[in-house]
């Protein structure tokens, strides 16, 4: 405890010292996150430099260890990291689905060679990473997919298509499942390959959302060269890999029920909208709602820190549908909240206003698996109902 309790005092110093004070403010919009990437362009020389401070520590990916680039931390300084971060109001320095989803896989089933090419280059946040799963006839039967990869040698040559490829367009290498072999049941010929996006025969084209944004993607694989030493694990084997990814995914969705590093929590934006009258909100019916909320937010990140002890513990288990779906329910609610906080200004239609963010959400529904699948997790699996 005495150790824990003095890198609590030096990381509160490191941060004092090092987070620059407009990285210390909530994000106006989601476009001042920082994804990373070789096109990404710093909004500020503040945020390049939180990003450098912080990955030269390892602390974008705290717990990975230090010979790949991380900061080598144990899952309770992690921890004490996150609320030293959280006291100060600090942003996160990167967000990353190379942290996210494919660091974890390469970091269990990777080859020593992949790790070193690809995960301190994550951690620095010099390369952005998309996701090439669903598929137009394999979207929850991710099983189904056709994309195929023809065995060439030393390489092969992939053709197909990928949907709902989340800023593919931005991206500088994917991660994708490929089908290596079509004699075999369809969970057992599925391989996980990654390719510069840069590859000749990769293309992407947005695809346009009721939010009028474009996150998602449509990408096309004609005739790309794939090395071999780009498979994440054994050929044939992805099928194992890509659940193992998806409940990091998931638990990746879950989490956007959580407002994240700079984002202002519910309660803070109704008071700054609706002002307080008797050192309370005027509105009960309001308070109520947002004290349900913020309780039951409260909840589920302390629900989210004993899942993630008990996986660290024991290994991914299925607990991840149940995450990801209360997480993408709490995430929904938060948005109807802030229609009510907000009333007719909400229904402004700008960049990253709340309508916007409100129908985005919706989607949460439907990305890394339905809620409608998760419930059939939860059930068989959880709950042992047949």
């Amino acid at each position: 405890m005495q150790e824990l309790a003095e890198f609590r005092r030096e990381t509160r110093l490191w941060l004092e010292d090092n987070c620059p004070q407009s990285m210390r403010t909530p994000f106006v919009s989601d476009k001042e996150r920082c994804w990373g990437g070789r096109r990404w362009q710093f909004h500020s020389d503040d945020q390049q430099l939180w990003l450098e401070r912080m990955a030269q520590k390892g602390w974008t990916a705290p717990t990975w260890s230090r010979e790949y680039g991380g900061g080598g931390l144990n899952k309770d300084q992690a921890k004490v990291l996150k609320q030293e971060m959280a006291a100060i109001g600090a942003r996160s320095p990167l967000d990353s689905f190379g942290i996210w989803m494919i660091g974890p896989a390469l970091l269990k089933f990777g080859s020593e060679a992949l790790k070193q090419q690809h995960l301190p280059p994550i951690v620095r946040g010099e390369i952005r990473w998309c996701q090439g799963y669903s598929e137009p006839g394999a979207g929850s039967d991710l099983a189904g997919l056709q994309t195929r990869a023809e065995d060439r040698g030393d390489h092969f040559i992939v053709n197909g298509q990928k949907v709902w490829t989340s800023y593919a367009d931005r991206a500088d290498w994917m991660f994708c499942l490929v089908r290596t072999d079509s004699e075999v049941s369809k969970h057992s010929g599925i391989s996980l390959v990654l390719f510069d996006m840069e590859t000749e025969g990769v293309s992407t084209r947005p695809i346009k959302l009721i939010s009028g944004n474009s996150p998602f993607c449509e990408t096309f694989l004609d005739n790309v060269r794939v090395e071999k030493s780009q498979v994440v694990g054994d050929i044939n084997k992805g099928w194992t890999i890509a659940k193992y990814l998806l409940t990091h995914e998931r638990e990746m969705i879950g989490g956007m029920g959580l407002a994240r590093g700079g984002d202002r929590s519910l309660s803070r934006v109704a008071v700054e909208e609706l002002g307080l009258e008797g050192g309370q909100l005027p509105d009960p019916v309001l308070r109520s709602e947002i004290t349900d909320w913020e309780i039951d937010a409260l909840a589920f990140a302390l629900t989210c820190e004993r899942v993630n002890d008990e996986i660290k513990a024991q290994g991914v288990g299925n607990t991840s549908a149940m995450l990801k779906y209360y997480g993408t329910e709490l995430n929904k609610r938060r948005y109807e909240t802030l229609l009510g906080v907000q009333g007719r200004e909400a229904l402004v239609w700008q960049d990253h206003s709340t309508a916007q963010h409100w129908l985005r959400s919706k989607g949460n529904s439907i990305e890394g698996g339905t809620s409608e699948i998760q419930l059939n997790i939860i059930a068989k699996r959880i709950l042992g109902l047949s």
